[in-house]
């Protein structure tokens, strides 16, 4: 079936034309009309002509100017000019356009059956071509996962790398560098967790040809396969000029990909990011992605706003160290010998035969604690201060006894470190705390502050809360009201300044989320309070 649309402002040139078409091609061909430029647009919008015989001559909209609308929704319609001239002024516009022929009034029966035969032939063709080009992408698409997965097995398990060369040719990747990303599934949430019961891994072999097409439509990668809960993503990329900017970028794109995959598939999801490598060192690129996941409960993590820590080979209370080195960063003695006291008796409890091995991990304690102190500013430090502690350790032949040096070594940091005042810590929080202190008036957003401390917005405004118990907005908007309270009762300053002052522009705005906060407008307050 051919779709054919005739435009002329001539109404039995029209008829005459179409009535020729259909009693020679029958039932092969739809004909549409159309009088005017305008309407010539809108019936090809709806009805996808592949062939469009336009009258250059039309009121309103000129036949030129039609085909070239047309154009920017169908690239694939054949244009047959016709004109009352032998030649005329559109001639290279209508070059320009692609035009198959330009056919002179009056045209014959015999040239109209002979140029739709011609035309029809031609659509044939490009029918036939693209037929054959979708058996090939076809029989491709069976092809390219495999192709796909071998090529991500060979860059991150270091596996025929000259094979990897191979399929990056094949694959017609162009960049040399990109990153990894592994993208875990499970069933549900347990305690931040994704939990993988028995039967998932069956389960994701049913959704990974969705999973891998909603991926591929996020970024241009190459998926790997299935590996226990997770796949591995490689998504070649160029050398970043703005690590910063791309990296909140890509997890934002990162955000939206998982809610995605959650949306069109039975299942929950997390990503982990690596940095940018080079293809023949993409291995540290998945390590550093599996970091990340191990690293953090958020949905989507970027190694570069993890610490750079290893992960246990065995049952550890990691948890507990962390909590100790955190309560000795704040000063906090109480909470720290609680953990001291916890790590030190599971020690004894799991390794009561190896005393070595115990000395050993409270050494590195001790100097790892040291270390925080010195950073800190809280003390002091010269190759030789420690040249007692490992004679010291050695020396204790009881737990007690090497207990409570445990005890009054870690005690000395801790209070070292809380004599040099907590609110001086450097961490990531407490500067961007400062820095809202500091700049609550001026029109500062999550994104302004967490570029001040170098963490993606989504990363930062997760650590804000846990370690504040407030959000960004619910912080900066205490900040400001304070601010305006103390600004209200001087009596020389307007409700309206006090709130440009302490960060409000819109007075309207100010008024409404300061009686949200305090339960009466900035000049009922005014009036009660002010001096």
């Amino acid at each position: 079936m051919y779709r054919i649309l005739i435009a002329d402002d001539e109404g039995l040139m029209l008829e005459a034309f179409k009535g020729i078409i259909l009693a020679e091609f029958g039932e092969k061909c739809i004909v549409e009309t159309a009088k005017t430029g305008r309407v010539v647009i809108e019936k090809a919008e709806t009805f996808h002509p592949d062939i469009v015989f336009m009258d250059i001559h039309m009121p309103g909209i000129n036949g030129i100017q039609a085909m070239r609308e047309i154009r920017k929704f169908n690239n694939s319609a054949l244009f047959y000019v016709i004109s009352a001239y032998d030649k005329f002024d559109y001639a290279k516009d209508a070059i320009d356009l692609g035009v198959e022929k330009y056919l002179t009034k009056p045209i014959s029966k015999g040239k109209i059956i002979s140029v739709v035969e011609e035309a029809t032939a031609k659509v044939d063709k490009v029918r036939d071509q693209r037929s054959n080009l979708l058996k090939i992408q076809e029989k491709l698409e069976t092809v390219i996962p495999v192709v796909e997965s071998s090529y991500v097995s060979a860059l991150l398990f270091q596996k025929e790398m000259q094979a990897a060369d191979y399929y990056q040719q094949l694959l017609d990747i162009a960049y040399a560098q990109g990153f990894v990303m592994v993208v875990q599934f499970g069933q549900s949430y347990e305690n931040g967790r994704l939990v993988s019961p028995v039967g998932m891994n069956v389960k994701a072999q049913s959704f990974y040809p969705e999973f891998r097409d909603v991926v591929k439509s996020a970024f241009p990668c190459v998926v790997g396969n299935i590996m226990s809960n997770r796949i591995p993503v490689v998504v070649p990329c160029e050398i970043s000029q703005n690590p910063y900017e791309d990296r909140i970028d890509l997890v934002e794109k990162a955000r939206e990909l998982v809610a995605r995959l959650e949306n069109r598939l039975d299942a929950k999801f997390r990503v982990g990011i690596g940095r940018i490598w080079e293809m023949a060192e993409m291995e540290r690129s998945y390590r550093e992605a599996l970091r990340a996941l191990n690293g953090s409960l958020s949905r989507v993590i970027h190694i570069e706003d993890l610490s750079q820590n290893g992960v246990y080979d065995e049952a550890f209370p990691g948890n507990n160290e962390k909590r100790m080195y955190r309560f000795l960063e704040e000063g906090n003695e109480e909470g720290m010998l609680q953990e001291v006291n916890f790590f030190f008796d599971w020690m004894v409890e799991h390794y009561s035969q190896d005393m070595n091995n115990i000395r050993l991990k409270i050494l590195e304690f001790i100097i790892w604690s040291e270390k925080i102190a010195f950073e800190c500013g809280a003390i002091n430090y010269g190759f030789s201060y420690r040249r007692d502690y490992l004679d010291t350790a050695m020396s204790l032949s009881t737990y007690e006894e090497l207990h409570k040096w445990f005890q009054e070594k870690m005690v000395n940091v801790c209070r070292a470190i809380r004599d040099q005042k907590v609110d001086q810590s450097n961490s990531a929080v407490k500067k961007a705390m400062v820095y809202i202190q500091e700049n609550y008036s001026r029109d500062i957003s999550l994104d302004d502050v967490s570029g001040q401390v170098n963490i993606s917005p989504y990363y930062f405004s997760k650590i804000f809360k846990d370690e504040t118990g407030e959000n960004f907005i619910e912080y900066l908007t205490r900040v400001r009201i304070e601010r305006a309270k103390e600004l209200l009762v001087d009596a020389n300053i307007s409700v309206k300044e006090a709130g440009i002052q302490s960060g409000y522009s819109d007075p309207n705005y100010f008024s409404r989320i300061f009686k949200k906060q305090m339960d009466m407008t900035p000049s009922e307050y005014k009036a009660r309070y002010g001096k």
